[in-house]
């Protein structure tokens, strides 16, 4: 499908290719799914092993879990630990905080059951376990903001850009042997260890440099996308020669400069006069974007939970009319008239 000589987009960017002149369209893969494969380039894996084989030693018997839950009780702490999938992007981040917040009772916990973990009484191990609590968390945010409908590309794209500027912050705070933003590593770090902070700058600046690689094609976009956002504030003189009248033109259209800052991006350029074709057509090209996958992911996690097989009466057609209503943006039920159609039951007893 993405093969780079025998892909789909392979195929389809040399068919529009040659079909408009030798002139290239962007292409990009989903959002979400390259913020997720830049999380892999922290390379924790000896802490996410230990981490696993501990979670997974008490929650796969039942007798072990009853009686991890009873010390956790004892203790009163009211929330145990949470499985851990890779298929669930969130859930590593909810495994390690558990784990970390709960690092005490686990580790008297599998010394009571003769599986002590050796490293609890490592320092370095430590500081890896709160930096992957605090880095993944931190990931996690960005995820979630990440995740919804009603979003353009250039959203995307502004929390893609903040998030390496959150890097490029950490990586100099970390330098200075600052965890500010960091509180786990923080907690966990003496006075004495300050310095081993500095080691965590090179995670940090990997992970920069997978943002920067896997979101390359948003650098080559971010004019366009500053046009479509700001076109009252843009440099005319910075612009293609094409759309420098037109940018000149609104930017002296007090009228419009009045509605652009009270309607969004979306009915502002579908109600921009024909005097402007250059600036439309490309708010139509970059208002198109899917920016990611997230509606299709959702849909077919509502066919995933309604299409059992022990829901036997459940037919293509009223699959496909679930399915249409999770994929609808706004559906509002017209009550009155769908109490009209319904036939009142009416007693025989007067």
């Amino acid at each position: 499908m993405i093969g780079k000589k025998a892909g789909v987009v392979k195929k389809f960017r040399d068919k529009v290719q040659s079909a408009n002149g030798g002139l290239d369209f962007w292409t990009f893969h989903c959002i979400l799914h390259q913020e997720a494969l830049c999380c892999k380039s922290l390379k924790m894996d000896k802490v996410m092993k230990v981490v696993i084989q501990t979670v997974n030693f008490i929650q796969s018997k039942s007798l072990n879990h009853r009686q991890f839950d009873s010390l956790l009780r004892e203790k009163d702490h009211i929330y145990g630990l949470p499985y851990h999938t890779e298929v669930r992007w969130l859930s590593r981040g909810a495994v390690l905080r558990c784990f970390f917040d709960l690092r005490e009772e686990i580790e008297q916990f599998m010394e009571e059951k003769g599986k002590p973990v050796l490293e609890f009484h490592c320092a370095e191990w430590m500081q890896d376990l709160a930096f992957m609590v605090d880095v993944t968390e931190h990931l996690n945010n960005l995820n979630k903001q990440l995740q919804g409908r009603n979003k353009v590309v250039m959203q995307y794209y502004d929390s893609i850009r903040s998030f390496k500027l959150k890097l490029l912050l950490w990586e100099t705070q970390l330098t200075g042997g600052d965890a500010a933003h960091f509180p786990c590593l923080k907690n966990v770090c003496t006075t004495q260890s300050v310095a081993d902070m500095k080691r965590f700058k090179d995670k940090i600046m990997g992970l920069l440099l997978e943002f920067e690689q896997r979101f390359q094609i948003f650098g080559e976009l971010e004019k366009n996308f500053k046009v479509l956002c700001s076109p009252f504030t843009v440099n005319p003189s910075d612009l293609p020669v094409r759309i420098q009248f037109e940018i000149i033109d609104l930017q002296c259209d007090s009228d419009l400069k009045g509605k652009f800052a009270a309607a969004g991006l979306n009915t502002f350029y579908q109600n921009l006069l024909p005097g402007y074709p250059n600036l439309t057509a490309l708010a139509a090209k970059l208002l198109c974007m899917f920016g990611t996958t997230y509606l299709c992911e959702q849909v077919f996690s509502v066919m995933s939970i309604n299409k059992r097989k022990l829901r036997s009466r459940l037919t293509h057609k009223h699959l496909n009319h679930i399915l249409n209503l999770a994929a609808a943006q706004d559906v509002t039920p017209d009550i009155d008239e769908l109490v009209k159609t319904k036939r009142c039951q009416v007693s025989g007893v007067k």
